[in-house]
């Protein structure tokens, strides 16, 4: 049996029993018959007053060869024998949303081109009726338009509208309902005509009828295996020891659209992305919503999520750490346990294995303890950690989960060998056997090797960009870099996504601390672990000489060459090496740049910029600014990614402040630190979690594979019942 092969068939057995992809793909067509949706169900076009639906229905229905129906039209009026106008002013508001509510309940139907009125949303007895015939196509038109068009048509009041109430205020209103029932989101861009419009429609509902495939970055030929998204997020790592990548290219966004999202709030703006990336059969539009409101709420500090803030010159910092445990990882890690547990099926226990350099084991017990009921229930996290590694104060978030089923384990030894024993862990099918076997229970990870981690990352390079438009630093197609401080390449690939998908980034310029094994990889175009030895650094969340997401971006620079990438990395396991051919690397520099500092370049670099501005960094900001100032040649705006916030690595900020009298009390440190900043604001999660702190420790375990494997087993004793 092949690398993870063990794993995944006790994991393809469990799904046969009951699976959400399943039953939706029940719901709806099934994957048997792709043309089934547009052949016997209705097409069904929903939006406000004025969204054009009744003419992009006649469009769509013509190019898909199928009859149209018009509601007002065909239903309304022919069942009352009257003008819709009519009947609402004969009837008033309330009753007429009830009686046409009733006209809908008795519509029937199949394989049509439905337009709906504005109002029909509005009647939730009606819309489940519809709802089982058809999928709803939601017309999201720019507001600006809906009322230019609602003012030609001389509109001025429409169902529901109070006096006193503005035409823009019930437009807002109503659209919580189209929220609500939607199944696809056509977003259209100001301006954008009733022709393309249709055009969209035709392509969502071509994407709602087909599947959207994930493989293996070392699959090929007859052995290539094409796997969903469900399965994806749950196996977390692909059978022949690859990472899963889409099979086909991330979606284009076209300006227009990326424009209205400039106009949103983080979490619409989260919603929207997702949603054209995740296929509408794999996860509802309404649950994806649940999921994103969740995750992106009041447990941020800063209302704006991931606010862009101007730092100095061309040069601009995205602050990622207002989640709940202070670091970027918060971004994906508040989303990824939900999408985890909706693709769970229901007969296993799932036990969650991380390897973290700092941030992720904190952000990943924190995201996963958020989850209710039985999804907690069988759901564990063991995080392994280098007991030298990180910060005292990541060691305090990380220890501090004791509830549940959450536990984080110090090993004496770097993140490169916690990272390599999970996954040899997942690699032996004995194991692997024996768990699933023994207690029920399956293995995943929640490192950015899984990709439910690294989608989510992909939204607020996004957003960095669109609040530059926002604020009118730049138009929307001028060019900005962004500098990121890189490790594992996760955040620097997420930016490479956000560029496939239409946003205007020119260069990713990629920033090491001394284990620089990026900067001399995207240099030098070889990758040589040779005799090479890890080494701590003031910013121990990039302390990385495996770079794991480096394999998935080879994979889309080469053209998705699969052979190629399994001989590089299959070179680099046997021999630690591996030579990039001369032809991709310059392929690779096309997209990214990359440097590296020192320990005293970072600790200066702080210093500079607090004595220029009253601002605080932490260590992997100022490295990510650091190299910036090297790399970058000023002609357009630069975000530095700002992964963490300062607090978690006070001791090296007093060192860099050249600070006298250090307390050593943690919540002292951060108290005298926060006297010392103009920005950022005070972390209140962070200052919560050090005022409650437990003083009581386990001791750190051997740096031995066997004893990982023993607490792995523990883990599971302790959490799960076991299977007799």
């Amino acid at each position: 049996m092949g690398l993870l092969s063990g794993r995944v068939v006790a994991l393809r057995a469990a799904r046969c029993f009951h699976s959400p992809l399943v039953y939706l793909k029940s719901c709806f067509s099934g994957k048997a018959a792709p043309t089934a949706v547009s052949r016997e169900r209705n097409i069904i076009l929903m939006g406000p007053p004025g969204a054009g639906k009744t003419t992009v229905g006649k469009i769509v229905a013509h190019r898909l060869g199928l009859p149209v129906v018009d509601i007002d039209d065909d239903v309304l009026e022919t069942t009352w024998q009257m003008p819709v106008s009519a009947k609402l002013a004969s009837v008033g508001g309330d009753r007429f949303l009830e009686e046409e509510g009733q006209a809908l309940c008795n519509f029937s139907a199949s394989g049509c081109v439905v337009s709906l009125t504005g109002s029909n949303p509005l009647h939730s007895e009606a819309m489940e009726h519809l709802r089982q015939t058809g999928f709803v196509v939601y017309l999201d038109v720019d507001s600006e338009d809906i009322l230019q068009r609602l003012a030609r048509m001389e509109v001025n009041r429409i169902v529901g509208q109070e006096a006193g109430v503005s035409m823009k205020d019930i437009l807002r209103y109503r659209k919580q309902f189209y929220e609500k029932w939607l199944d696809v989101r056509v977003l259209c861009g100001r301006g954008d005509g009733v022709e393309e419009v249709a055009e969209k429609v035709l392509k969502s509902v071509e994407r709602f009828e087909s599947e959207e495939m994930y493989v293996s970055t070392r699959g090929e030929g007859a052995t290539r295996r094409k796997t969903h998204f469900s399965d994806v997020v749950v196996e977390g790592l692909a059978p022949d020891g690859g990472l899963y990548v889409p099979e086909r290219n991330f979606p284009r966004i076209d300006p227009g659209e990326w424009l209205r999202l400039a106009e949103m709030s983080y979490p619409e703006q989260a919603l929207v992305i997702l949603e054209k990336c995740i296929h509408p059969r794999e996860i509802c539009a309404t649950d994806l919503r649940e999921m994103v409101f969740k995750a992106y709420g009041s447990n941020f500090a800063s209302k704006d999520i991931a606010p862009v803030k101007h730092l100095m010159g061309c040069q601009y910092v995205q602050e990622l750490f207002h989640g709940p445990t202070a670091s970027f990882k918060d971004l994906a890690l508040q989303l990824m346990p939900q999408l985890f547990a909706y693709c769970l099926p229901p007969m296993c226990n799932y036990l969650i294995l991380v390897a973290t350099s700092g941030d992720t084991g904190s952000a990943v017990l924190s995201g996963f303890r958020s989850l209710r009921g039985v999804d907690r229930h069988k759901t564990g996290v063991l995080v392994f950690f280098p007991e030298e590694g990180v910060s005292e104060i990541q060691k305090i978030q990380m220890t501090s989960f004791k509830e549940g089923n959450a536990r984080a384990v110090s090993v004496k030894s770097d993140f490169d060998f916690c990272q390599r024993s999970i996954k040899r862990m997942f690699g032996e099918s004995g194991l692997t056997g024996h768990l699933a076997v023994e207690y029920g229970t399956v293995l995943s990870t929640a490192n950015s090797i899984n990709w439910a981690r690294l989608l989510p990352q992909v939204v607020y390079h996004s957003t960095a960009y669109l609040n530059l438009c926002r604020d009118g630093v730049i138009q929307f197609g001028d060019p900005i870099d962004v500098s990121i401080p890189t490790g594992n390449f996760g955040n620097a690939l997420s930016a490479f996504y956000a560029k496939q998908m239409g946003i205007p980034i020119r260069k990713i310029i990629c920033a090491s601390n001394h284990n620089c094994i990026i900067s001399d990889v995207i240099n030098t175009g070889e990758y040589d672990l040779r005799g090479r030895r890890l080494m701590v650094s003031h910013s121990p969340a990039i302390d990385i000489l495996k770079s794991s997401n480096l394999e998935r971006f080879i994979h889309h620079v080469s053209d998705r060459d699969s052979r190629l990438v399994g001989t590089l990395y299959a070179s680099l396991d046997r021999n630690q090496h591996f030579q990039l051919p001369e032809s991709l690397l310059r392929r690779i520099r096309l997209e990214v740049d990359a440097g590296w500092c020192s320990e005293d370049d970072c600790l200066s670099g702080i210093r500079s910029v607090h004595s220029q501005t009253g601002y605080i960094m932490d260590t992997h900001t100022a490295v990510a600014k650091v190299v910036c100032d090297r790399r970058h040649d000023g002609s357009c705006p630069v975000v530095l990614c700002s992964t963490a916030h300062y607090g978690k690595f006070a001791p090296a900020v007093f060192k860099a402040l050249k600070s006298q009298d250090v307390p050593e009390d943690p919540v002292e440190q951060l108290t005298k630190l926060q006297s010392a900043a103009s920005g950022p604001e005070p972390h209140r999660d962070m200052m919560k979690c050090l005022a409650e702190r437990s003083r009581c420790r386990r001791a750190a375990c051997e740096a031995d594979y066997e004893t990982l494997v023993e607490e792995v087993e523990q883990m599971i004793q302790d959490s799960f019942l076991r299977v007799m």
